[in-house]
């Protein structure tokens, strides 16, 4: 079967977003544009590296091209998305591996999540070279999302992503665990448990 690429050069709108209540939140990337929307599964600490990878990736650009580069130092206020992820929210696939790359030539760049894949391997070196085989087949692999983001919307969606991780249960004071609604049973406190 052959690969299904989600592509959106440019989108007209790429978030991170959640589903759920804290605690019990599933995360998303949503990419638009044109009428048709994708949405893509994917973990809290994906979200979170990814944000701050992207930061990570488009200062140094910044730094590389001595700031000729068409990348904000941080988010424009005015291109800013806290709406809501559009709904109804579909899963396409779960995503395992993602990727960042910096398009020169064109000043863009270019985010890639593929869905999370099961190997059914014995050893160490038969996973390393099942998991480079599956990155390296364009016709064959696993379905993928590819967008291609100005400097600017990058870094919008890198805020945006960051403020939504960091939008969930509030860390307890004395162990940074989440502090549930329910109540709390905090390692530092020998399981005395605290109110919210």
């Amino acid at each position: 079967m052959s690969r299904q690429v989600f592509l959106y050069d440019p989108p007209e709108r790429f978030v991170a977003g959640t589903v759920g209540l804290p605690g019990r939140r599933t995360f998303f990337l949503q990419a638009s544009a044109g009428g048709r929307t994708t949405s893509v599964a994917l973990e809290k600490t994906q979200v979170a590296a990814l944000a701050e990878r992207m930061d990570e990736l488009l200062d140094e650009v910044v730094r590389r091209t001595g700031g000729n580069a068409p990348v904000p130092a941080v988010a424009p206020a005015d291109i800013s998305d806290t709406a809501p992820l559009e709904t109804p929210v579909e899963e396409e696939f779960r995503v395992g591996t993602m990727a960042l790359a910096w398009d020169g030539e064109e000043q863009r760049l270019i985010v890639e999540a593929q869905a999370l894949v099961e190997l059914d391997v014995d050893s160490e070196e038969d996973l390393a070279e099942a998991e480079e085989r599956l990155l390296q087949d364009e016709e064959n692999g696993p379905p993928m999302l590819r967008v291609r983001l100005t400097g600017a919307q990058a870094r919008a969606f890198a805020k945006r992503a960051l403020d939504v991780v960091n939008a969930g249960r509030p860390p307890c004071p004395l162990c940074s665990l989440p502090l549930d609604p329910e109540g709390h049973v905090c390692p530092r406190q020998n399981g005395y448990r605290r109110g919210a």
